[in-house]
């Protein structure tokens, strides 16, 4: 039996990504770069300063800031994204998620955040999701972000479970490449064209269930 349960945050425990795209987007207007929705879709579960980096080079202005500037414009865009994020409250979290935490909650398994975002902790106070989890590993303490497996092996770590008694939730294709790297056991929320055929996958958080990862865990260890 799974001793852990490691979840992303944005797509998986609600959906901030939107608010993420508006932020990002109004900086590159800002320097003169233009991003889309389908270049957004490469900075899912990608770290800020590693969206940045991407965003920058998207413009061909990947080597025209110096490190200060370069902090100065990742600060810029989190505090536009932290002024919207203001409004999120309990009635964000996706269907499916409260009663899924307060099960494990119930038989001891752990709970922790494996999420790039450096918000995490202040979104989890906004939905009222704090006391369920036993860790939120920070993204500031790994050498590398998604798709490696830094945050989610700090994540295990924090809870005091090894990362192969562990499942690891996810909607992005960095995080489940991040998860595989980990050893923990994927699951992903989304479609397989974006995510692949080879993990367990539930369209929509309302069947992110307990009995389901049960199953999932189970056929995962039958041999």
């Amino acid at each position: 039996m799974f001793k852990a349960v490691l979840f992303d945050l944005d797509g998986v425990i609600t959906d901030t990504a939107e608010y993420h795209y508006r932020a990002w987007k109004k900086l590159g207007e800002e320097l003169g770069v233009s991003i889309d929705r389908e270049f957004n879709e490469r900075l899912k579960g990608v770290s800020r300063e590693d969206s940045l980096q991407l965003i920058l080079e998207h413009g061909g202005r990947g080597a025209d800031f110096s490190a200060e500037e370069f902090a100065a414009l990742a600060k810029k865009k989190n505090d536009n994204y932290v002024q919207m994020i203001e409004e999120v409250s309990p009635a964000d979290v996706y269907p499916g998620i409260l009663a899924l935490l307060q099960t494990l909650k119930a038989r001891d398994i752990k709970i922790a955040l494996a999420s790039a975002s450096k918000n995490g902790p202040s979104l989890l106070e906004k939905m009222a999701l704090t006391d369920y989890f036993d860790a939120i590993a920070d993204p500031a303490k790994v050498a590398q972000g998604k798709p490696a497996p830094d945050i989610f092996e700090l994540a295990a770590k924090e809870v005091g479970v090894a990362i192969t008694e562990a499942i690891g939730v996810e909607d992005a294709q960095a995080g489940i490449a991040a998860i595989k790297a980990s050893r923990a056991l994927p699951v992903g929320v989304g479609q397989s064209e974006d995510l692949g055929e080879d993990i367990a996958l539930v369209a929509t958080t309302a069947e992110l269930t307990f009995d389901y990862l049960v199953e999932v865990w189970q056929a995962a260890n039958a041999n």
